[in-house]
């Protein structure tokens, strides 16, 4: 029963990373650098922020269940 709960929790987890990884804003400059261009949507610093916060919160919900169920804690 449990591990149906960490595996649903697993899952969720799974799906709001790729999300919240790809909502991420890229850190190199790439083309865009040469003419200055970059710096221009730089100024969403707190949203950032806010963003790794809640990655970081969610990527450990997924470490934690991926452990538990691998390492047979929970049966």
């Amino acid at each position: 029963m449990l591990v149906n709960i960490l595996w649903g929790i697993e899952t969720v987890s799974a799906i709001l990373l790729i999300v919240l990884i790809l909502l991420h804003s890229p850190k190199g400059d790439g083309i865009a650098g040469i003419g200055g261009a970059s710096h221009v949507f730089a100024s969403q610093k707190s949203a950032e922020k806010g963003l790794n916060k809640l990655t970081g919160i969610v990527c450990a919900i997924f470490i934690l269940c991926t452990f538990l169920i691998g390492f047979g804690i929970v049966k």
